[in-house]
């Protein structure tokens, strides 16, 4: 964790009362819940994940993360018959936290061991995805159609963004192109991103088709954007995060394409209970609360300006669309980093 947090915000203590602080101190001073703590310190994980990481049964990796829990240092979020687990968001056991793995060597042979498989169980995530979209790249925009009411949804989306030009516009998690082709009369310059060749393959052929020429495209990674900071008035991030072990992280890495001022848009799915989804269709969260989605964005340093659904019906998805401003004052001195889009 950040040290600079720590010698910022240990200048005000917290108490706590005897008994508390050594359930706390007790939770993380074993060996099995450390590794946990320093896994959750990167991202949200479940329980399968960490029997596979940890290679350890069920039964064991529920009850320290029982005993975490109980000691305030790590909480729990259903979804469906899953559930995933990250660090406290309470002060005090975030506080707690943070100071334990501030002293963690994370080139220790066993914290390179654990974070290791994370990255492999991520990488089987992720490739379980990809295949999916490989299989279905040429037929997704009527797999997600059954989903939602996609032509409310797009009608939704220029209500929100209006009348005025986009100057440059950014779409993580493209897919087919069809944001692209939806906003192309509206934005000056566009660039869509997309993990997926197979699915990038389809945006080409798509946007050629509607006779798009000022959009870009290219393969990334959402975690990583190649695009530099304060380069983009609006940041679309359109039926993506459902997908991600780590929506948080991937919001924060969008936000930092957002010129002081700029818009992100995120578009996804309500919570809901169709569990046959993460089966069939590789969701690894069923639906996004407002008030999570709400927290993550704060602290991407965004103000939400509003959460708009649009409603489903017995046979369809309700879908959320959430407006959210950077925080930071326009400025005309405040140039991208690096080349824009061309």
């Amino acid at each position: 964790m950040a040290l600079d947090w720590l010698q910022r915000d240990m200048m005000t203590p917290l108490p706590v009362g005897h008994d508390q602080l050594v359930t706390i101190l007790k939770a993380a001073g074993e060996t099995t819940r450390l590794r946990i703590l320093a896994l959750l310190a990167e991202a949200d994980l479940t329980v399968k994940d960490f029997t596979t990481i940890l290679g350890q049964s069920q039964p064991r990796i529920s009850r320290h993360l029982k005993l975490l829990a109980e000691a305030g240092l790590v909480t729990r979020t259903a979804e469906g018959t899953w559930a995933y687990y990250r660090l406290s968001e309470d002060s005090f056991g975030n506080r707690m936290a943070d100071i334990v793995l501030s002293h963690l060597d994370n080139t220790d042979l066993v914290c390179r061991r654990d974070s290791a498989r994370a990255a492999q169980t991520k990488s089987a995530h992720a490739a379980a995805a990809a295949r999916y979209f490989a299989t279905h790249a040429e037929e997704w925009d009527r797999i997600r159609s059954l989903h939602a009411p996609e032509a409310d949804v797009e009608a939704a989306i220029l209500d929100i963004l209006g009348d005025r030009p986009v100057q440059s516009l950014l779409d993580v998690g493209t897919g087919t192109g069809r944001m692209l082709e939806l906003l192309a009369p509206h934005c000056v310059r566009m660039m869509g991103v997309d993990a997926s060749a197979a699915m990038l393959s389809v945006a080409r052929a798509n946007l050629i088709a509607a006779g798009v020429t000022h959009a870009r495209i290219a393969q990334e990674d959402i975690y990583a954007l190649s695009q530099p900071s304060n380069a983009f008035d609006v940041v679309l991030i359109h039926q993506v995060l459902h997908f991600l072990d780590d929506p948080a992280r991937a919001l924060t890495e969008a936000s930092r394409t957002l010129r002081p001022g700029g818009r992100l848009l995120v578009v996804d799915f309500a919570p809901h209970d169709q569990e046959a989804l993460r089966l069939e269709a590789q969701h690894r969260r069923l639906g996004i609360a407002k008030t999570e989605m709400a927290d993550w964005l704060d602290a991407a340093g965004l103000d939400v300006e509003s959460a708009d659904d649009i409603g489903g019906q017995a046979t369809t998805l309700t879908v959320t669309l959430w407006l959210a401003r950077d925080r930071r004052l326009q400025t005309d001195d405040l140039r991208p980093e690096g080349s824009v889009i061309a």
